[in-house]
Formats: structure tokens, sequence, C-alpha cells
């Protein structure tokens, strides 16, 4: 990457106090020391990734105070344009990666290589009072691209549904598009929102409105997460950590991050870290679902 280096105030602070050289040797990985100007690693990506990968960036800092993380969000498709320009290290992404944007990168002498982190469950989410709480896939399918309009067509009040999304450039979007909507288009009364947090937001205010967040912002809002059904006459589950490592919720993914070739230097240092046992607990920890649970 070819991105502009700057040093952060702990770096700065770092180099008044150490000042008697240029590298820093840290032996918690065993690596080598390395030069202060090469210590910056650059993050952006995913809004359902972007406080897990804080969280991890912040406990490898406190490992590693030799180490400046950058964490942005905005979006899967903000993370993969960043990698496509060169001004990231790590993408992170709630999808994989299209052709298309395979291609291009091809083109531009790039190699996405994808790291599964952790795996995360698409809650579908509901006011408290709201008294619908289990769906079958087909009923959701039909809520979000329009051909359910009124709670009462799922069992609820005759009240209105209103439909809440993220926007196009979010990977769980296009995700639940794929997977939940088997590729309809989202009914064009759908209300866009920018993040997990706002969408979780809007249905607490809202009585009749309906979304889909990641498992972690589901556990930790005060919002209600639909028990989801694959067919009429199967067992509804609750969306968790143990449903979607035994295979059981239907609306689970992989949470990635893509590196421009086999990651090296601080990136893979810190990519080391994040699949380790110490940044799986922090997986656990900010309710996603370790690579150990698969």
């Amino acid at each position: 990457m070819h991105a502009k280096r700057r040093v952060s105030a702990r770096f700065r602070t770092i180099a008044t106090v150490g000042a008697l050289a240029l590298f820093l040797t840290v032996a918690h990985f065993g690596t080598p020391a390395i030069a202060l100007g090469e210590q910056q690693v650059v993050v952006k990506g995913s809004d359902t990734i972007v406080n897990l990968a804080s969280a991890w960036a912040e406990a490898y800092m406190e490992l590693r105070p030799d180490v400046s993380i950058s964490i942005t969000g905005g979006g899967s498709g903000t993370g993969i344009a960043a990698m496509l320009n060169g001004t990231c290290d790590i993408a992170n992404c709630s999808r994989r990666w299209k052709e298309k944007e395979k291609n291009r990168a091809s083109n531009l002498g790039i190699t996405p290589v994808e790291h599964i982190v952790a795996y995360d469950g698409i809650s579908v989410v509901v006011n408290k009072k709201n008294r619908v709480g289990i769906l079958t896939l087909d009923q959701i399918r039909r809520i979000f691209n329009g051909s359910y309009t009124n709670w009462r067509q799922v069992g609820g009040p005759d009240k209105r549904i209103i439909v809440l999304t993220r926007d196009t450039s979010s990977g769980t979007y296009l995700y639940f598009q794929k997977h939940v909507l088997m590729k309809d288009d989202y009914t064009a009364n759908a209300r866009m929102l920018s993040s997990n947090a706002a969408i979780a937001n809007s249905v607490m205010q809202d009585r009749w409105s309906i979304g889909y967040i990641g498992l972690g912002y589901a556990l930790t809002s005060d919002v209600k997460m639909v028990k989801v059904k694959k067919s009429d006459s199967s067992r509804a589950v609750t969306p968790s950590a143990d449903a979607v490592s035994n295979g059981d919720y239907p609306i689970s993914r992989p949470l990635l991050m893509y590196t421009n070739g086999q990651p090296t230097g601080p990136a893979g240092r810190f990519l080391l870290f994040v699949k380790s046992p110490e940044g799986q607990r922090i997986v656990e920890t900010m309710k996603f679902v370790p690579l150990k649970a698969q």
C-alpha cells in the first residue's frame, strides 16, 4: 500500500521517551523489531465488523504500543473501494467480493486474499411491543420485497409495516437480498439507513417497523429478535451464537477481512492476533461467533 503513513500521538510519546533507537523490540509474537514509520495499520469497511475490529485494535495496541491501528466503517463496499484505491491495509467485509470487483482488482495488480475472522447471524428485529415474534423465511422475503405491507398478513394487528434496510454500500444489504429475498428487489418503500445502530434505534422508536442487524448489535439493543423458521413445518429458531455455530439458524454468514496478497508486517501480525485464542475471546465478548465454534 502506498498511502501516506501518519505517526500517532502514541508513537510520538514512545519516540520521545524511548529515543535511543529506530526500532522497537516486542516479544509478544516473537516478531522482529520494526521501524517506527512502518507500524500503522489502516482498516476500513463493514459496519457490522467495525465495533469488533475496534475492540481487537484496542486490545492489540495494549500489547503492541508501537503499533497504531486505524478503524473506519462505512460498509463493505467502502472497504473494497479503499483496497482498490490503495488507502487501506485490510478491508473488512460482511460479504464476499463480487466477480466484477475481483476483475477490477486484477486489472489494478491487486490480489484480494480472504480471511474468515468470525461468524455472524443476521437478526430480524422488531419493536418489543410488536406481538409478532415468529416468521418464516418466505414471510420475511415477502415483507422486505413489498408483497406484504400489513402486519395482519403475518398474524399481527392491522398496521402498516415499515421496512428498514441498510444502504446499498452495506455487505449485509447485499447478503440479505441474495440469501433471504432470493435476489428480489427490496420494496421501494423501504427506508435505507446507514448502520446497524441506526436500524436498531429506529426499531426501538417505531412500534411497526422491522429491520435486520448483526447478532452482536441485536443482543445489545433494546429490540425483539424474531424467531425464524425455514418453512411452515420447521422449528422456530432464535438467533444466537449456538444456533449459528451448529447451523440451526438459517440467516448466518462469515465475517471477513481481505488483504492485498498474503499479509506480512504489521497487518499480518494483527491478523494473527485476531485469529488467536485471545482475539477470538473478544469475538465472544462482542456477541459474535468465534472461529473455534465452527
